[in-house]
């Protein structure tokens, strides 16, 4: 791997059947010094949409899951910052400006959370748990690599300082009840692997306690019920992906037993 070239930036985002999403990603990326995506195999035009843009790199590898094709990503990566994004996040231009004087400041951190507005069809959604939520999205390559442990929702390991970024990301999460439904599932499957390979044991509490608890803390205490019918479906469909991960954790220890 080349040293780092300085006060310059990487953009990275692993993708799997993204063609309504990647081109958007690309240009909306088009201010970083180099872009790399990180594909899946994808089965749609996501691949030809990519290859279409020529200052982008390519990489197609095997999904085993997020953390690995995220840390591959950071592998390849030769700038000295990262930013990573989802292919359903979108950098406002008041956030690429703050990243812009950030990178070039030598006193600043080793890595930054950034605040995100979750978007529903369009829309933003002001409350459900989601206002809150914040990730890591740009950091130096050399300080930070995601936690081989989780799979999911993966944790970036930061050798240094942390801060957060004023402007918020926007989060294009929620397209169709049926894309957040099947995202939902994908993580409760992932995370039921997580504690497989832990050897944790599915209780009546996690299976049929737990994923109530978790709609009616999103939806009262989260203030779901103050987005209206949006706060019900994605109250709804976060709780689903618990009761998702318990079923599949029965599943797997089944099997091997």
């Amino acid at each position: 791997m080349e040293n780092n070239k300085k006060n310059t930036i990487t953009g990275l985002a692993i993708v799997f059947n993204e063609e309504k999403n990647v081109a958007e990603l690309i240009q909306n990326l088009s201010f970083v010094d180099e872009l790399i995506l990180v594909d899946s195999f994808s089965s749609d035009k996501t691949v030809e949409i990519i290859k279409s843009f020529d200052h982008v790199k390519l990489i197609q590898n095997k999904f085993i899951d997020f953390t690995s094709q995220r840390n591959l990503a950071i592998d390849n990566a030769h700038s000295e910052w990262v930013l990573f994004l989802d292919a359903d996040e979108r950098i406002p231009e008041k956030l690429k400006q703050e990243i812009r004087i950030c990178v070039q400041n030598e006193n600043a951190n080793d890595a930054y959370y950034f605040y995100r507005k979750f978007m529903f069809k369009g829309k933003p959604l002001h409350f459900s748990g989601w206002q809150t939520d914040k990730n890591f999205r740009l950091f130096k390559r050399d300080k930070a690599y995601y936690k081989s442990e989780r799979l999911v929702h993966e944790t970036l390991n930061v050798n240094g300082t942390t801060g957060i970024l004023k402007n918020k990301l926007i989060h294009y999460s929620y397209n169709d009840y049926t894309y957040y439904k099947n995202k939902m599932i994908s993580y409760g499957k992932l995370r039921a692997k997580e504690l497989f390979q832990k050897n944790k044991k599915p209780t009546f509490f996690h299976s049929y306690i737990k994923p109530v608890y978790k709609f009616l803390f999103d939806y009262f205490i989260r203030l779901g019920i103050l987005d209206g019918k949006k706060g019900i479906i994605i109250c709804y469909l976060n709780a689903l992906s618990v009761a998702v991960r318990y079923s599949e954790l029965k599943k797997l220890i089944n099997t091997s037993s």
